[in-house]
């Protein structure tokens, strides 16, 4: 059984957030919250939210949190905002202020209480 869970609209690059999803990828989501408070990065704290979010609706769904597994971490581009920085003679120069979209699966046995 699948479970998905989404953050949208970060305000954080998403080549940043992908820095920590690359490191969370590789354990279990319980690892993974263990882990991600300690780790000095920005963007650690919004994929510690989706994670922890997807594991929570694992558990509404009657899934164990030891059997669950990433099935897959996705991070996308959001919208970008445009702003600007006003230089000499008149010009323009663009800041692109970017967003993510985190969507985090997770896959796990459900199991009705019987040894197999």
């Amino acid at each position: 059984m699948e479970v998905i869970a989404k953050e949208k609209f970060i305000r954080i690059a998403p080549r940043k957030i992908r820095l920590v999803a690359d490191v969370v990828r590789e354990m279990t989501p319980v690892q993974a919250l263990e882990m991600l408070p300690f780790l000095r990065k920005r963007a650690a704290k919004p994929l510690y939210k989706a994670i922890k979010s997807a594991v929570a609706n694992a558990k509404v769904k009657g899934l164990e949190e030891k059997d669950l597994v990433f099935k897959e971490i996705e991070i996308n581009e959001g919208p970008t905002l445009k702003r600007g920085r006003a230089v000499s003679r008149g010009q323009w120069h663009p800041i692109l202020k970017r967003t993510s979209h985190i969507r985090v699966v997770l896959k796990g046995e459900k199991n009705n209480g019987t040894k197999s």
